[in-house]
């Protein structure tokens, strides 16, 4: 009890230190360029110990992760990258099946000359971790799955259904145009609707995403992150009949958003899920409600692998 009182103190600290610009990573974090698979990733990179690399979804960066990235470099080197055409990473125009980005993931770490990490994912990015999971089980000591299902992995089929993923199939050079100038306004959708309350994703990350999101060459690479899901599905239903993760997973939702369904979605391709539903959260858990995310995920790192339910 004492120390999750600690963790989360810190968290708060964190966050009123950070309220102007709750996307800056603290002092001792580094940017690099490094040449991955064919492309060229920006990544962020601090602390020392036991490696951990935080993987961002859409309508973020890499900078989500600032407050987590504050706690855990304390005892961690932690790696965060923007994803294949994201962020500030190069400008890219194919690549995007999960299975490839998680061979760019493969690559940092290789540069950085980290064998294994724990890998943590959001949105996106939780697609990302689990086809690198899944292609470097080796390499995946564990496994922090944030709130977005998994393409072909349990009741995807059905996930499909909702009316609220319309965005999944909306992508294409016309679409595109639709969007071009007016990425503010295509993204306060996600952070609106997605949100248990609006009001807990920060004007300020609003107005620097929107700003990275407009840079050429952005949005296109969003919208092929979703036009790739047919092919990470077949990928993903391959993967899993090789065989179960055996890593310990965390399965973290928002009580207002996916909930104890991350967890339900995991246990089909994993044996070692732990489950975690985050209080007034929607999918934006870093951004609503960091310090209880924060301290579920230090809780499941610390625990000694033999204690992982």
């Amino acid at each position: 009890m004492k120390r999750a009182l600690v963790i989360l103190a810190a968290a708060l600290v964190f966050n009123e230190a950070a309220a102007a610009d709750p996307t800056t990573f603290p002092e001792g974090f580094t940017t690099r360029e490094i040449a991955a698979n064919g492309t060229t990733v920006h990544v962020r990179v601090g602390g020392t110990g036991p490696a951990i690399v935080l993987l961002h979804g859409y309508g973020d960066t890499g900078d989500m992760w600032a407050p987590l990235a504050a706690e855990l470099m304390r005892d961690h080197t932690v790696i965060a990258p923007d994803l294949r055409g994201m962020g500030l990473s190069a400008v890219a125009t194919d690549g995007f099946t999960k299975k490839n980005e998680a061979e760019d993931v493969a690559g940092v770490m290789d540069a950085l000359k980290v064998q294994q990490a724990v890998v943590v994912g959001h949105d996106i990015g939780n697609m990302v971790a689990f086809a690198f999971a899944e292609a470097y089980p080796d390499r995946t000591v564990r496994l922090v799955m944030m709130d977005a299902p998994v393409p072909g992995v349990g009741p995807w089929d059905d996930i499909l259904k909702s009316p609220l993923l319309w965005h999944f199939r909306f992508g294409g050079p016309d679409m595109e145009r639709l969007v071009a100038g007016r990425e503010r306004i295509y993204l306060d959708r996600f952070w609106n609707d997605f949100s248990a309350n609006p009001a807990h994703f920060p004007e300020a990350s609003r107005r620097h995403y929107a700003a990275l999101y407009a840079r050429p060459g952005r949005m296109h690479a969003g919208f092929m992150q979703f036009a790739a899901f047919d092919q990470d599905a077949a990928d993903n239903r391959q993967s899993v009949a090789r065989g179960r993760l055996q890593m310990p997973v965390l399965a973290i939702g928002g009580d207002h958003s996916l909930g104890a369904t991350m967890a339900h979605v995991m246990r089909f391709a994993a044996d070692d899920v732990r489950q975690v539903v985050i209080a007034d959260s929607g999918h934006w858990l870093m951004e609503e409600q960091p310090a209880p995310t924060i301290a579920a995920i230090r809780s499941f790192i610390d625990r000694p692998a033999c204690q992982c339910p």
